[in-house]
């Protein structure tokens, strides 16, 4: 079992179940030594490509804690799990996900409704609007957000992780108003 499994692929059924049990075992780890009051479930997804998602649903007294500051800690909760599957199983393209009393959904909602306002602004006035500095994951959602809309375009502006997003009517739209749209755009 173990050659073959090796040499012809039959190990990923393994290999996943040892990743989630990485990850359930540095749980254990973080949430006892944090004394958080803290507890979790973790779901095996698939993704559209195929590569398996490690969902982890963390819940308990201490949710706030997790929850303040913009969701920091989810985020550090997170970054500290993909980084020790890298470390553990280089291999592996798990991608994990901590979220925690639906948080990562209320804020990309709240992402979404400042990006409509701000597209409706930009639709309304055929000029540009600014999206304020927002890291590279809150980017993403607002850009895919813009895509599906053909009379918007977006981009992000800066330098460094944080970012601003211009969003500026897409070529063909606000004709009347171009003038507008250069002068904006030299901003």
């Amino acid at each position: 079992m173990g050659f073959f499994s090796k040499l012809f692929g039959g190990k990923s059924k393994g290999a996943n179940s040892e990743v989630e049990a990485l990850v359930q075992k540095t749980l254990e780890g973080i949430i006892e030594k944090a004394q958080f009051d803290l507890s979790f479930k973790i779901r095996t997804e698939k993704e559209d490509d195929g590569t398996a998602v490690l969902a982890v649903e963390l819940s308990g007294a201490d949710e706030e804690i997790l929850k303040d500051k913009k969701g920091q800690l989810l985020d550090a909760f997170q970054l500290f799990l993909k980084r020790a599957i890298q470390h553990n199983f280089p291999e592996d393209k798990t991608n994990v996900t901590v979220d925690c009393g639906g948080y990562r959904d209320e804020s990309e909602n709240a992402l979404i409704e400042r990006a409509e306002n701000l597209k409706a602004i930009c639709i309304e006035q055929g000029k540009s609007v600014y999206y304020r500095a927002l890291p590279p994951k809150d980017r993403k959602v607002v850009h895919q957000f813009l895509a599906k809309d053909p009379r918007v375009k977006s981009r992000s502006l800066g330098d460094g992780l944080y970012k601003k997003i211009k969003i500026y009517p897409a070529k063909g739209q606000g004709q009347n108003q171009s003038s507008d749209e250069a002068g904006s755009a030299n901003d």
